[in-house]
């Protein structure tokens, strides 16, 4: 390394999971050029790395919020792009990152150019949970979840988050914003040993939390995503007591397992056709066109239209997961016909399947929960990356707005 080159991270090297960083570069030559680079290590033990070239102004300095990138994983100017550019040495692998406790550890570097010596390197800590907010296991009846709890006494706001497949991320980062969040998975078993699924599960979970000794609000927010989507919806039209939705990219019908309430089934399966899946030239494939109508199926249709809460519904154009901009227009819809106004929606044109949290890195590719191969999840890289940064600041919004209770003022820190 070279003793006068510095590479810097503002306001400091260690930070929240979904808060940006200034990256910055002093000490070189004037008009030199160089490569930045990233590396980062998931859960699962999965490398991703980025990088991208940068030639520095008259006074040797480069800043990533001010200079374009001039090639690499990203170009122009991209305050975030080497994180959210990192991408798997392992084709079709997402970046793992569900583990509250331990942070994402982000390596960044300064080399001359082409990749060559290096001059200088830093290290990014992205905390998932804020000094103060507790997590514990709960296990209690069929829950099976982790819950975070804001620092202070309360009252705090109630948020169920359900993941397809057990996360912590956004339920921890929730809860640094002053919301009690138990996060949960509709799958919590192997999936070949489900015949169906029990909506009574989660409405103990529900039930939990509105409670629990810190909760103020008067009914539960729920946040979900792909098949929590339709658990969501479910829980909303069926169980008393859910008063905020977030809807992500999920189904207007029940997906995957008959579903069942209070011992009796109450939807039926949405029928799929594999025989509709697409395959592409880079070994994946697009499943979106799999899932029949629900129109056409409307024993499994969720009837939204009994639901009391207040919705947020969220679809990305160019899912590739499966129709979400056409189930939230048919749910949308349905609601007007029924002169409901309890909801609003938005639609990112440019997005994909997985809108996560801001600032983790794009999937754009990798093996699906259910099936043996890879497919693609869809998404122009940097229109999804501002879709997720656009998204977390709307539900955090739409929840505070929705859930009546005055949650105590907390400051994130670590």
């Amino acid at each position: 390394m070279t003793s006068q080159v510095r590479l810097l991270l503002y306001p400091r090297a260690w930070c929240l999971f979904d808060q940006p960083i200034q990256v910055k570069v002093d000490g070189l030559r004037s008009r030199q050029v160089v490569t930045v680079k990233a590396r980062s290590t998931d859960e699962k033990g999965m490398v991703f790395n980025s990088s991208a070239v940068y030639q520095a102004n008259e006074s040797g300095a480069i800043q990533l919020s001010r200079d374009p990138s001039l090639s690499g994983s990203y170009v122009g100017v991209e305050p975030m792009g080497l994180l959210w550019s990192l991408s798997p040495e392992t084709l079709h692998s997402c970046f793992f990152k569900s583990q509250a406790l331990s942070p994402q550890v982000v390596k960044i570097s300064v080399h001359e150019e082409g990749g060559g010596r290096m001059l200088a390197e830093a290290t990014n800590e992205r905390f998932l949970i804020a000094d103060g907010v507790s997590r514990v296991p709960v296990t209690e009846g069929n829950i099976r979840g982790i819950l975070f709890t804001p620092p202070g006494k309360g009252p705090f706001p109630a948020v169920l988050d359900l993941s397809t497949f057990m996360s912590e991320k956004r339920a921890s980062l929730l809860a640094n914003k002053g919301f009690v969040v138990l996060a949960v998975a509709v799958f919590n078993v192997k999936l070949y040993k489900l015949t169906e699924l029990h909506l009574d599960h989660f409405k103990e979970a529900v039930d939990y939390l509105l409670k629990h000794p810190k909760v103020g609000s008067k009914g539960v927010g729920l946040v979900s995503r792909s098949k929590g989507g339709d658990i969501a919806l479910s829980l909303a039209a069926f169980v008393p007591g859910v008063e905020a939705i977030v809807w992500i990219n999920g189904s207007s019908a029940n997906m995957g397992f008959p579903l069942f309430f209070e011992n009796h089934q109450i939807l039926s399966t949405l029928p799929l056709d594999f025989s509709r899946v697409i395959p592409t030239e880079s070994g994946t494939y697009i499943i979106k066109h799999v899932a029949e109508n629900p129109l056409a199926n409307k024993d499994c249709l969720i009837p939204i239209e009994k639901a009391k809460g207040h919705f947020l519904f969220v679809a990305s154009g160019d899912d590739l997961n499966w129709d979400s901009k056409g189930y939230m227009d048919e749910m949308v819809e349905r609601m007007k016909r029924h002169r409901k106004n309890n909801f609003e929606s938005v639609c990112y044109p440019l997005a994909g399947h997985f809108l996560e949290p801001p600032y983790g890195p794009f999937c754009p590719s990798s093996r699906h929960g259910f099936l043996t191969f890879p497919v693609l999840w869809g998404g122009e890289p940097k229109a999804h990356v501002a879709a997720e940064v656009d998204l977390w600041k709307k539900i955090q919004e739409f929840l505070k707005t929705h859930l009546s209770c005055d949650p105590a003022e907390i400051t994130p820190r670590l």
